[in-house]
């Protein structure tokens, strides 16, 4: 009978933690940034199509493992929520009225955001 692992890297198609030279490039990269070594487990369903598509993007970016994929996933999904925090304190000094444009900066005029909008990259 195949170890956990073994199972795990059947159906990931990403090797077993700890058999290849990059996890122990990555965890010795995590202890370098001060890992603490405690650790939680948190669970996630994913439906067959999102599981290809993290596969997918996993070969993409070289992650190599599920729980590399998920917690670059959680980096992104805090910094979004931080830039959002950041907006709404912004608002909330300056009570809904428009932020004052930096030093130096012209305000733009009512031709310019409407020729940004047409703009096709």
């Amino acid at each position: 009978m195949a170890s956990k692992a073994e199972q795990k890297s059947r159906t990931t198609g990403v090797p077993a933690k700890g058999r290849s030279p990059a996890a122990a490039q990555t965890r010795q990269a995590r202890r370098k940034q001060g890992d603490s070594g405690a650790t939680s487990v948190a669970q996630v369903r994913l439906r067959p199509d999102e599981m290809a598509e993290l596969q997918q993007v996993m070969q993409t970016l070289r992650l190599h493992s599920l729980s590399d994929a998920l917690r670059e996933g959680l980096r992104l999904l805090f910094r979004e929520a931080a830039e959002v925090a950041a907006s709404r304190d912004i608002r909330d000094v300056y009570r809904g009225a428009q932020a004052p444009a930096p030093e130096g900066v012209v305000p733009a005029t009512a031709e310019e955001p409407a020729a940004a909008d047409e703009t096709e990259w």
